[in-house]
């Protein structure tokens, strides 16, 4: 069950975190609480699977990057993790994760890299096939965005008061 001061914190979270060392203490501020107990509020909330998953989207052409790709990887299942963590590690890569292969597709992992080009992506593709030794690969290259926005749960106006 939330509460008020839940439905603050979620609200306050659900959007862009401010580009601050210290995000979560404006937020706190803006929330009536301190960074501590702000953090103790989300961690308590993803505890209680509230809150399932806490993620950041990187934009990636205001960071620099004028080219992605989502490269898929065919990886044996007993080295999922292993390789999952060993790609994590690689500044160009935003996202690592593990699905299920489907029909005729068999790739099972996935890396979102960033790269100045698409030559470049296809050069850090290859450091990431040599650093696990995993030939099988395909990048598929953004073409166009559509959506880059946060699911919006609670208004900052409908618990109550405006924050």
């Amino acid at each position: 069950m939330i509460d008020e001061q839940d439905k603050k914190v979620i609200s306050l979270i659900q959007g862009d975190l401010p580009l601050d060392p210290r995000p979560f203490a404006l937020l706190a501020k803006k929330s009536g609480m301190n960074e501590d107990e702000f953090i103790d509020r989300i961690k308590s909330l993803k505890e209680q699977g509230i809150i399932r998953r806490f993620g950041a989207t990187l934009r990636h052409q205001e960071a620099g990057f004028n080219s992605n790709a989502m490269v898929a990887w065919l990886a044996p299942e007993n080295r999922i993790d292993q390789i999952g963590k060993t790609f994590a590690r690689f500044r160009e890569v935003s996202h690592c994760y593990h699905r299920a292969p489907r029909g005729d597709w068999p790739y099972n992992l996935y890396t979102m890299i960033h790269g100045s080009n698409r030559e470049e992506c296809y050069r850090i593709a290859d450091r990431l096939s040599q650093s696990t030794d995993l030939k099988d690969y395909q990048l598929l290259f953004s073409e166009k965005e559509f959506k880059k926005t946060s699911m919006k749960y609670f208004s900052e106006k409908s618990h109550g008061k405006t924050i």
